[in-house]
């Protein structure tokens, strides 16, 4: 299935692929071949493209997914490839989300506030 990864700056992938393993907010789920058409929102998370036994993660800052049967298109927020997303990368995006979180409407925060929560928990899964 064909895989597209963009943000509001940049395209960032473009490939064919077996599965993408995104972070929604419902929670985590696989895209495949075949798969019934869905639009959901995501959480921060990482968004890992499969092709054979190999893996590429990327990490997004929140946005949307499309699926089709034989398609998969993301729509980032903000998009980082695994090896750029390092602490202070994290910092500055946690730093980011906690001023979103605080000038919210009441009815807004909760949902910030737990995209904030999702940032933080990234904290564990960088490597560098």
């Amino acid at each position: 299935m064909h895989f597209d990864l963009v943000s509001p700056e940049k395209s960032v992938a473009s490939i064919e692929v077996d599965a993408v393993d995104l972070p929604g907010v419902e929670g985590d789920m696989t895209a495949m071949d075949g798969h019934l058409p869905m639009l959901t929102s995501l959480r921060p998370g990482f968004v890992k493209a499969r092709v054979g036994g190999d893996e590429t993660r990327y990490v997004v800052a929140g946005g949307f997914v499309e699926i089709t049967a034989d398609s998969v298109t993301v729509l980032a927020d903000e998009v980082f490839p695994e090896e750029e997303f390092t602490t202070p990368v994290l910092d500055d995006l946690v730093s980011r989300l906690e001023e979103t979180a605080s000038t919210k409407e009441m009815q807004e925060k909760d949902k910030a506030e737990k995209r904030l929560g999702d940032a933080i928990s990234l904290r564990s899964q960088i490597s560098h």
